[in-house]
C-alpha cells in the first residue's frame, strides 16, 4: 500500500513550477542576449555569412577566369614567337656581293703592261 505524504507531493509540485520558471527565464535571458548580439553585429556593420558565401563564389569564379586567360595569352605568345623563328630559319642565306669589276684601264691588246 502507497501513502501520499502531502509534504512530498508539495515539495515536488514547488520543484516542478520552480523548473518551469527557471526555462522561462533562461529562454527570456537568451532572447535577450541574442536582441543585444544583433545590435552590436549591426553597429559593427559586418556581413551575413549568406553575403560572404556568395562573395567568395564571385571571386573564385573572377579567380579562374583570369587564370584561363592568363594561360590563353600564353599560349597566344608562344604560337605568335613560333612562325618568326620558322622565318629567319628558313629565309637562305643572304647572296655574297659580286665581285667588283677593276676600274683600272687595260692595256690595249698587243700592248706590254708598264
Amino acid at each position: 500500500m502507497q501513502t501520499r505524504n502531502p509534504l512530498l507531493n508539495d515539495f515536488a509540485e514547488l520543484m516542478t513550477d520552480a523548473f518551469s520558471a527557471a526555462q522561462a527565464a533562461g529562454e527570456e535571458a537568451q532572447t535577450v542576449f541574442r536582441a543585444q548580439a544583433d545590435k552590436m553585429v549591426a553597429r559593427m556593420d559586418l556581413v551575413s555569412r549568406e553575403e560572404f558565401n556568395a562573395v567568395k563564389a564571385v571571386a573564385q569564379a573572377a579567380r579562374e577566369e583570369a587564370d584561363a586567360l592568363k594561360a590563353r595569352i600564353e599560349a597566344l605568345e608562344k604560337t605568335a614567337t613560333k612562325p618568326a623563328a620558322k622565318k629567319t630559319a628558313a629565309k637562305p642565306a643572304a647572296k655574297k656581293p659580286a665581285a667588283k669589276k677593276s676600274t683600272a684601264k687595260k692595256p690595249a691588246s698587243g700592248a706590254k703592261p708598264d
